[in-house]
């Protein structure tokens, strides 16, 4: 029996307790965390975790051998909470964004080796029936080769979602809606595709005056293969739509599922293809669907790789890899260059500080709250239709 720790009691943490509650037989929360005391134990009596103590400083754990830990803190305490568990004999599954900077992110690399212990960094869109299926198709190369792909991450945040103590600053959140809501799809493009070459993008802050940060911001991306890319991530839509679609020469998929396949008329003008379109869709079909989904997929797939020492889907080079596609749009929107790959260590934007200077800062954070209502919140679901 795997024991396990939680660390950070916000909205977050509980898709976390509710995924290793999944699996009762393999793993037990034996510790919450939170600088707010009352959150964790509201957290531990809400679940009806037994046995489990409410802890105000996580350093606390770091001698008690526990297994495995869940990070659900801000963006800027990632580094330092999973680099002292990893040094401290424990795996780490370590919510997104992965760090506050690449430079961070490499220091979490670093304890992982070091350690020997594993780091799964959170990408919960992964592990759905939707995306699993959509990955197989496009490795099954029956599309052809892909020459665009384009990501739509859109989604709707009121005026005061900012007005939380840590969010809307480069310090403390790291970036605004590309790093923050974003980041899943861009790791969902990126698990599919690979990395980009270079891009160049833009981004502004239309309607929350109470953030340093970006609401909205949009990139252009060139692949090694030739193809193209258009990613948008933005907290300025109604509605809150999300879809990646991806085109190949023959075909068309994206999620939500769609398949659309054309072959040329003697003119050059389209015509179906319902041959390519019924063999992508059987390949769909004959697929399994995913068991456990979103946290609890990926909760199993790292309590599978302790156990039996089975490979993590997402792993720490993975998380930093869509942290520096990121990084990239960020230096690109604030200096209006192109920007290329990789982001090198003497990079302006590689450290957190270097980010806090050289970024746009939009406005000043205006009003500071402690802690929001405990309210559900919307974690992307749009995309499994």
């Amino acid at each position: 029996m795997l024991k396990v720790a939680i660390i950070g009691a916000g909205a977050i943490s509980a898709a976390h307790i509710t995924a290793y509650l999944a699996f009762p037989e393999r793993c037990q929360i034996v510790a919450v965390v939170d600088m707010y005391t009352e959150k964790a134990e509201k957290r531990i009596n809400d679940y009806g975790l037994k046995g489990a103590q409410a802890v105000t400083d996580y350093h606390e754990l770091l001698d008690q051998n526990i297994d495995l830990v869940s990070v659900c803190t801000p963006p800027y305490t990632h580094a330092p909470i999973t680099c002292d568990f990893l040094h401290a004999g424990t795996h780490v599954l370590v919510e997104k964004p992965m760090a506050s900077s690449l430079q961070e992110a490499d220091m979490m690399l670093e304890a992982a080796q070091e350690s020997g212990k594993l780091l799964s960094v959170v990408a919960q869109n992964r592990f759905t029936t939707p995306m699993m299926k959509l990955k197989d198709v496009l490795d099954s190369k029956l599309m052809g080769p892909i020459v665009h792909v384009q990501v739509d991450s859109f989604w709707w945040r009121g005026y005061n979602y900012y007005d939380l103590w840590w969010r809307g600053t480069w310090e403390k959140e790291g970036g605004g809606c590309t790093l923050n809501h974003a980041v899943h799809h861009i790791d969902a493009m990126l698990w599919m595709m690979g990395p980009p070459m270079e891009l160049q993008a833009m981004m502004a802050n239309t309607a929350h005056d109470n953030a340093e940060v970006e609401d909205i911001s949009m990139a252009m991306l060139r692949f090694q293969e030739g193809a193209l890319g258009m990613i948008t991530s933005s907290v300025v839509h109604h509605g809150e739509e999300q879809q990646l679609i991806f085109q190949g020469k023959g075909a068309r998929v994206s999620a939500p599922w769609k398949v659309v396949a054309s072959t040329a008329r003697t003119n050059g003008f389209p015509e179906p293809n319902p041959d390519l379109e019924q063999q992508i869709q059987k390949l769909i079909d004959d697929l399994p669907d995913v068991i456990h989904v979103r946290h609890a997929g990926q909760v199993e797939n790292v309590l599978n790789a302790i156990e039996t020492g089975s490979p993590l889907l997402v792993d720490g080079k993975s998380g930093r890899n869509t942290l520096e596609l990121i990084v990239g749009i960020y230096k690109s929107a604030s200096t209006g260059e192109k920007v290329t790959f990789p982001l090198e260590a003497e990079d302006a934007f590689y450290t957190r500080e270097g980010i806090m200077q050289n970024a746009v800062h939009f406005y000043e954070k205006k009003t500071e709250v402690e802690n929001f209502e405990d309210v559900d919140i919307t974690l992307g679901r749009k995309l499994e239709s």
